[in-house]
């Protein structure tokens, strides 16, 4: 039997290879090329490595505080998961295209430790132009003066989202300065009322080709007026002008937020899963 040799860490002189393999698959493999572009394949400026299988970079996979199957044959996610496994879970997710995570996570379930969750259906979707409906003119860029005022949102859609306090741990100090390096680089949106953030989105990774749109979220004594479309629209005509294609994924029970995507004029493209930890 034909076994495949194991995974191996690329670096900068794979550049151009890494490079092409992204661009064949640029909305699914945002998160990624985003960090590539500006950072390179050097584990320590990338915050993460680069594995592959086979000379033409036939699998890939980055290992970062997110663990993302990029592309390659159930073969390669098995290599992966081998090295994942010898390394330890250093990751708070295993997410991506579905039909590579669960074959990855397949692998991997019985030597890490049970995830607290796996969402096996997650719509990706792709805005190519401008929004069907009319943005919200409220809806700006954060300034960095109003983090404070910006924080318990994102702290709230962090929460609703993924089921877990982004403060644990260490007081809120690291999700900061997260949402702080968002804000800076103008990649935060709300509409504010006073003092209060009623709605909220985040371009969470920007490629040069792609946009990918995070933590939609709207005041809960503000839900089902509408400010959730048309904030999201405010941010995917932002990054029309920008001249990138606006993404997102979306949990498929949440038949809300597939609904007001859909009116914006987003459509499918593939389906991501996630594992959480």
């Amino acid at each position: 039997m034909l076994r495949v040799a194991g995974a191996r860490l690329l670096d900068d002189r794979d550049r151009a290879g890494v490079r092409a393999a992204l661009d064949a698959d640029p909305v699914a493999a945002c998160m990624v090329a985003a960090r590539i572009e500006i950072a390179g394949l050097d584990p320590w400026r990338l915050g993460g490595e680069l594995w592959a299988v086979g000379s033409r970079l036939d699998g890939l996979c980055f290992s970062g505080a997110n663990l993302v199957p990029l592309r390659g044959q159930r073969s390669a996610m098995r290599s992966f998961a081998d090295r994942a496994r010898r390394h330890g879970r250093s990751c708070s997710s295993l997410v991506g295209r579905a039909e590579l995570v669960l074959p990855m996570w397949e692998e991997l379930a019985t030597s890490w430790a049970p995830a607290r969750e796996v969402r096996p259906d997650q719509p990706l979707m792709v805005l190519a132009g401008p929004p069907r409906v009319e943005p919200d003119p409220w809806v700006r860029a954060v300034r960095p003066d109003e983090l404070d005022r910006y924080l318990p949102a994102a702290i709230a859609m962090f929460t609703e989202e993924v089921g877990v306090d982004p403060r644990a741990g260490d007081g809120g100090v690291g999700y900061r300065a997260r949402v702080a390096e968002l804000v800076a680089a103008g990649r935060a949106f709300a509409r504010f009322e006073g003092d209060e953030v009623v709605f909220k989105a985040e371009i969470g990774a920007l490629s040069s080709q792609v946009g990918q749109i995070q933590g939609v979220w709207v005041h809960p004594a503000r839900r089902g007026h509408g400010l959730g479309t048309a904030g999201t629209a405010a941010v995917a005509e932002r990054l029309a002008a920008l001249g990138r294609v606006s993404s997102l994924y979306v949990n498929g029970f949440n038949h809300v937020a597939r609904a007001t995507y859909d009116r914006i004029g987003f459509t499918q493209v593939a389906s991501f899963a996630t594992v959480l930890f």
